[in-house]
């Protein structure tokens, strides 16, 4: 299935554009090439950021304010780079800000933590744009506005619902989720409705979720596409970007990788094949300059000549270092941590497997949605020595929800419990729920290694933390901790019984995130063992110009990690055959790169 090039005048017809998708998609240059293209057709352009781990200033080369800059050789562009970490410290304080000692130092400390969380950024993210959309003078300005990253579907419902803007939460408070974020909004409630009519507006905006022809980040998409959808954003289209447009046939690492991206294609949601779609292609070079945008939409691929890979050389052990490395510690616990796509469930699948082949009972578990360990195994035959179970997040949420809705839902109306229901569907309730199962799966398993693909945010740790010190404050949730949570937290924060891997690629967006983890990770007092780049072309043979490119873009992110990042760093070649089988896995888990 192949799909038409996307062309800004075939497409772009309305004034707000929004960007979203999976970090690492290439959300910002995709928005970053639209912009200079449309400004290059005579419009006077705004681009705007609102993305956590925004990389606009390196993709533009230029530095940028919360205020809208001129762009050098764009004439009629302008960007601003709206910070939502410092749009949240602020939001925090003034919604805390009251409390501080007229509130007892330990309950104000619960406070900051509930307000730290993905969910607060995201609000005050929506937040500051809306302040941007609501201002005419801004709006009048433009003829188009383009939104690096769009709010979630949850941030939207939640600011839709009228007990959002009602003194509910000043009285009652039933958890460590995403009740504190709305707090201090009530008297935004006539600029975001305004915000919410463009949004839904089909002449006014237009939704581009973008994706790349992967499995993970197509599902993602599809999840985006519907949720958006079911509360009025349906002027959508969906870019699917990163498409190898020919392989060659000698090349073992050229022709699997162009065969695996239309494999995700034709197992594309059957959702997603309803929305407008569109293609952009895989290209040799870095996204970043003025000149490279604009190649970017001419489907300018370059020739070989200029992808000849030079520089300082790049030698990492391979995943074998990091099995020998939990072998002879003997670490009792391994978390698998980092974004959807990098591959963790893989990773986490190989160092399960390898650490059997050194004689280790092992316990493998994942809350992965996308980490189905069945497709990983392939139903092949395993070890004696090897256990496997998945925790189903919906699964694990649906009890949680149900046990704090018994204990609040005969004590509130319709409107507050319709909000409390809401509350409950948000990233930071799936993490504590999941956490919760986590737990027991450890506390199950004292004599085995456990090792945990997608391990809970010191975010979660800390609210966890903080509930299990601070019980009275817990009355707002489900008024206990269990005793498996009580002796896991301790055993999380023992370096010497917990391993922390993070798993990237050797691109921007997953190793500014990863890095934002590690940060996160350390508040918590979690230290971070082992990062592992995986699917890196740095380290294969090929010869295909366009991946050969690619290979040597990576080198800058690869340094990043293992000079400012990583105390000790693997590196995974992208491979030809799928990670897949019990031996496939026992292959990978060996895997020697220098």
């Amino acid at each position: 299935m192949m799909f038409p090039s996307f062309e800004t005048k075939k497409i772009v017809n309305t004034k707000f554009l929004f960007f979203t998708g999976k970090g690492g998609v290439g959300k910002t240059s995709t928005a970053c090439a639209t912009a200079v293209t449309l400004a290059d057709e005579g419009k006077k352009v705004l681009l705007v950021s609102t993305d956590p781990a925004s990389n606009l200033q390196d993709v533009l080369e230029i530095e940028l304010t919360n205020a809208p800059v001129a762009i050098p050789n764009v004439p009629n562009l302008y960007a601003c780079n709206l910070d939502p970490g410092e749009a949240a410290r602020a939001y925090r304080e003034r919604t805390i800000g009251p409390y501080r000692g007229k509130l007892p130092d330990a309950v104000v400390a619960t406070m900051e933590e509930q307000l730290s969380g993905a969910c607060t950024v995201e609000i005050a993210a929506f937040d500051e744009f809306t302040n941007l959309l609501a201002d005419p003078s801004v709006v009048d300005a433009y003829e188009h506005i383009i939104f690096d990253t769009a709010p979630t579907g949850h941030t939207l419902r939640l600011l839709q619902l009228p007990t959002a803007w009602s003194g509910f939460l000043e009285e009652n408070t039933h958890g460590a989720s995403c009740l504190g974020p709305l707090s201090g909004l009530s008297e935004k409630k006539q600029v975001y409705s305004i915000t919410m009519d463009a949004l839904s507006d089909l002449s006014k905006t237009t939704l581009i979720l973008v994706a790349r022809p992967d499995e993970s980040s197509l599902l993602e998409a599809n999840h985006a596409a519907k949720e958006l959808k079911e509360i009025g954003i349906s002027n959508q289209r969906l870019i699917i970007n990163g498409l190898l447009q020919s392989y060659l046939l000698d090349d073992k690492t050229s022709s699997s990788f162009f065969e695996k991206q239309r494999n995700a294609i034709k197992q594309m949601p059957d959702n997603l094949k309803h929305v407008a779609t569109y293609s952009l292609p895989f290209v040799s070079y870095s996204l970043t300059g003025i000149q490279n945008l604009r190649c970017f939409f001419k489907q300018d691929t370059m020739s070989a000549t200029a992808t000849k890979i030079e520089g300082k050389s790049v030698a990492l052990p391979g995943l074998n270092k990091v099995v020998e490395h939990f072998s002879a510690n003997n670490t009792r616990v391994i978390l698998t941590m980092g974004k959807g796509g990098v591959g963790k469930t893989t990773m986490a699948s190989a160092i399960a497997v390898g650490l059997v082949e050194k004689g280790h009972k092992v316990h493998l578990t994942t809350t992965d949605p996308a980490g189905h360990l069945e497709l990983v195994f392939q139903n092949s035959k395993l070890n004696e020595q090897l256990t496997i179970s998945r925790i189903n997040p919906k699964e694990e949420v649906e009890a949680y929800k149900d046990e704090v809705l018994s204990k609040v839902g005969n004590e509130l109306d319709e409107e507050a419990l319709a909000y409390v229901i809401e509350d409950l569907n948000s990233p930071c309730t799936e993490e504590i729920a999941v956490f919760r199962a986590f737990a027991e799966v450890v506390a199950r398993s004292k004599d085995e290694i456990v090792v945990i693909d997608t391990a809970p945010t010191g975010h979660t740790l800390l609210l966890l933390d903080a509930a299990q010190s601070y019980h009275k404050e817990l009355a707002r949730s489900t008024g206990e901790i269990p005793e498996s949570v009580k002796t896991l937290l301790p055993r999380l924060r023992n370096p010497k019984e917990t391993s922390v891997v993070i798993v990237a690629l050797a691109e921007a967006t997953p190793v500014l995130e990863a890095s934002r983890l590690q940060d996160d990770l350390k508040r918590a007092d979690i230290t971070v063992d082992w990062w592992v780049i995986n699917q890196s072309l740095y380290v294969t043979e090929t010869n295909d110009p366009v991946l050969k490119g690619r290979a040597q873009a990576e080198v800058r992110w690869i340094q990043k990690v293992t000079t400012e990042l990583a105390d000790k760093c693997a590196i995974v070649p992208l491979i030809s055959e799928e990670n897949k089988g019990y031996e496939q896995l026992k292959n990978l888990s060996k895997l020697l790169v220098i």
